[in-house]
């Protein structure tokens, strides 16, 4: 931590090469919709594997913590796909929106790892306000002025897809791996919806909906129609995830955002 909230934090030397692979790719299940635990992710990527969480027993669904890349201090914050899946809840939202103004105040980078099926429904949610405590989470994004990298591992849908940073929401490099699904809703559930009538008339429906769902996962469940319009940088080797984050790093080590002045934000509460 520095000092202050005028000053960097410390960077020390480190004998981790800023440029080691690691294979990431096996850690992820066939299937896209089994979990795998991303604490594994985040350990072999950081510097000597160190992370360092904070509130590890609270809203479990989203991961919270420091780690260091190439000896830098870096707030990380990712979905557990072990935990409900990923969703993010009320709970979840403010966990999140707490320490990212928290790095932002110290002047502390901050990497995100997507695998978010969205922001969590029901009656429960609605009357304890997820859409209040969700928008804390976006402005939480929308107001930080430090290094911002998001990185789409699998899924990135719906209201999630913001609330774990991207570049619509104020990331300065967003980068996905060849796995990640960018959009709406799955695959599943957007082609049962768009052909029903067709799967609903068909000799065959099985047959036509596997292939419906097929089709439309090919050709819009995938980031390279993401990177294709410019709201993702880079598809990336899985591999290549440590080197790709510490490039970046380097790039925005300076950065600076001017804005016009105001005493302060007035955030939803």
């Amino acid at each position: 931590m520095p000092s202050n909230n005028k000053q960097s934090p410390p960077r020390i030397q480190t004998e981790d090469d800023p440029e080691r692979k690691e294979d990431l790719l096996s850690l992820l299940p066939e299937h896209p919709y089994e979990p795998f635990d991303m604490y594994e992710v985040i350990k072999r990527i950081v510097d000597q594997g160190h992370f360092f969480e904070t509130l590890g027993l609270h809203a479990r669904n989203i991961i919270t913590g420091f780690a260091r890349f190439s000896g830098r201090p870096v707030g990380i914050v990712a979905s557990q796909p072990k935990w409900m899946g990923g969703v993010i809840d009320i709970d979840a939202a403010d966990k999140g929106a707490r320490f990212v103004r928290f790095c932002d105040l110290f002047n502390i980078p901050l990497v995100t790892f997507h695998d978010a099926p969205g922001y969590l429904i029901g009656s429960q949610q609605d009357w304890g306000g997820i859409l209040r405590h969700g928008a804390k989470l976006l402005y939480a994004w929308a107001d930080a002025t430090v290094p911002l990298i998001a990185v789409m591992i699998r899924k990135s849908y719906a209201g999630a897809h913001y609330g774990m940073l991207d570049k619509a929401i104020g990331a300065d490099f967003c980068f996905a791996w060849p796995t990640a699904r960018v959009t709406i809703v799955g695959a599943d559930t957007a082609a049962s919806v768009i052909f029903a009538r067709e799967i609903r008339e068909a000799d065959k429906p099985d047959e036509v909906r596997a292939k419906r769902i097929r089709e439309f996962s090919e050709r819009y469940e995938n980031p390279y129609c993401a990177a294709e319009r410019g709201y993702v940088d880079d598809v990336i080797d899985p591999s290549d995830t440590r080197k790709t984050i510490n490039r970046a790093l380097d790039v925005l080590e300076n950065k600076t955002v001017v804005r016009p002045w105001r005493k302060y934000s007035n955030i939803n509460l």
